[in-house]
């Protein structure tokens, strides 16, 4: 029986479409191949209309008939459905594969993907939670030289042309000096008082501007410590000029010890009695500069000599003092002798230049120490020694003291400490006060402003 059965045919493979489209065919052999009956109303080639459906036939619904169909398309004409397919439930269109490959144009398009607005990813990345912002700017315009004009005030006008002319009478100091060692160091002194003049005058003018004392992210303290690198160079050119004038007395020591000079020196002096105008120009700059401008103030503060703090205000500066000790000198010298004259002249330069190098060497680790956030100052031993005696206090773990500029210094500490809550908040008090009185000279003195930050360790007694 099984071998009586019809071997079935294989599937015909379908042929793939050509590559060229058929061409058109002409209007004649378009008319002869059409059927003549096609549009025949005799033939059962339309739809049966919606009013006249044969409810009697049972294959009326078969999908396996042309005529299938329940949409409202049932009224559109035979001509219609010829023009979207061939009529039933699946109306496929023939296409034509291109033979080019397609190219996907995506210029000016981002690529990769975007994880964060990925379905998955929602559950990877999360939002970042919102930050509040920053207490402190990220920076702060710096003035220019035509804004600080504009800025000043008629009284700082008034300065900074009197730091002007007090390097008028430094030059003229020098100009005049005929020889004299002693006079050639009052001028040298002279002019660093003026560049400190003038140095006080260019932060009075800065101070107009928010960005001098307010703190950003680009200059945490300001810009208040460009001051001290503008001191630091006023002291390194201070200890070069008083090198120089060393060298220039021992040259003259050379000369008059019998060699031959490579230029002559005609030691000239005020006549027997008189009084030297140069010197009197000396005194008075500097006294208008030290009271009106308050010239090395800051400097004074941060340099802190203990053998002249006892004297007067203006005395109590070194740099003052030597100047105006110079010059007073420099006034009494007419009254004596030619010959003791000029051993005076030589003792007075050869000491002005010894105290120019120490007060310069002094300067310079004082304010490099500062530069390097460090603290130079005296009685940082006794206030440790102070608070390691306190009975709630363990220990001390660490202790850093540091001068950010000449008006502001701070200090951390770690501390191990135990007691109650009341206790640790009297401690904390008393630590605070103890190095602000210590160290910088006690509320309302004038002294160097300090931030104290205190960490404890709570240990179980």
């Amino acid at each position: 029986m099984a071998s009586n059965l019809p071997i079935p045919l294989p599937p015909r493979t379908p042929t793939p479409p050509p590559d060229d489209p058929p061409s058109a065919p002409s209007n004649s052999s378009r008319l002869d191949a059409q059927d003549k009956d096609s549009l025949s109303p005799l033939v059962d080639s339309f739809p049966p209309q919606r009013g006249s459906l044969n409810t009697a036939d049972p294959n009326r619904l078969s999908p396996t008939r042309a005529s299938f169909t329940l949409s409202p398309s049932d009224n559109v004409p035979q001509n219609s459905q010829g023009d979207n397919g061939s009529a039933g439930p699946f109306n496929f269109k023939t296409t034509t594969m291109a033979k080019s490959p397609v190219v996907k144009s995506n210029i000016g398009q981002r690529r990769g993907h975007k994880y964060k607005h990925s379905s998955i990813s929602h559950q990877i990345f999360l939002e970042p939670p919102p930050r509040a912002p920053l207490a402190l700017p990220n920076s702060l315009p710096i003035p220019t030289f035509k804004e600080c004009r504009t800025s000043m005030s008629k009284d700082q006008k008034t300065r900074f042309w009197w730091s002007v002319c007090h390097m008028f009478v430094a030059a003229y100091t020098l100009w005049s000096a005929h020889g004299s060692l002693a006079m050639t160091a009052l001028s040298h002194l002279i002019l660093f008082d003026s560049l400190g003049a003038l140095l006080c005058v260019s932060v009075d003018v800065l101070s107009n501007f928010e960005v001098w004392k307010r703190s950003s992210v680009r200059h945490p303290f300001g810009l208040e410590r460009a001051e001290v690198l503008a001191g630091f160079a006023m002291c390194v050119l201070l200890l070069f000029m008083g090198m120089d004038l060393i060298s220039h007395n021992l040259q003259h020591f050379l000369e008059s010890s019998g060699h031959e000079p490579h230029h002559s020196h005609a030691h000239e002096r005020v006549s027997v009695g008189s009084v030297d105008v140069t010197a009197l120009l000396a005194i008075s700059s500097t006294l208008i500069s030290a009271i009106g401008l308050k010239n090395h103030g800051r400097i004074g503060k941060a340099m802190r000599f203990g053998y002249i703090e006892s004297l007067p205000s203006v005395l109590s500066n070194p740099s003052h003092f030597l100047t105006l000790s110079c010059s007073t000198l420099l006034l009494l010298l007419p009254l004596v002798s030619v010959r003791l004259y000029n051993w005076l002249d030589v003792l007075l330069s050869s000491t002005i230049s010894i105290s120019m190098c120490v007060i310069g060497v002094r300067l310079v680790k004082t304010l490099g120490s500062m530069l390097l956030m460090s603290y130079s100052g005296p009685g940082v031993k006794d206030v440790i020694r102070d608070i390691e005696a306190d009975p709630c206090v363990f220990g001390v773990d660490d202790a850093r003291f540091w001068q950010v500029h000449y008006g502001l210094c701070m200090a951390n500490l770690k501390l191990r400490v135990s007691g109650s809550e009341e206790n640790l908040i009297r401690l904390r008090e008393r630590i605070s006060s103890l190095i602000r009185n210590r160290l910088g000279g006690g509320y309302g003195s004038g002294g160097q402003r300090w931030e104290v930050s205190l960490q404890f360790t709570i240990e179980k007694s």
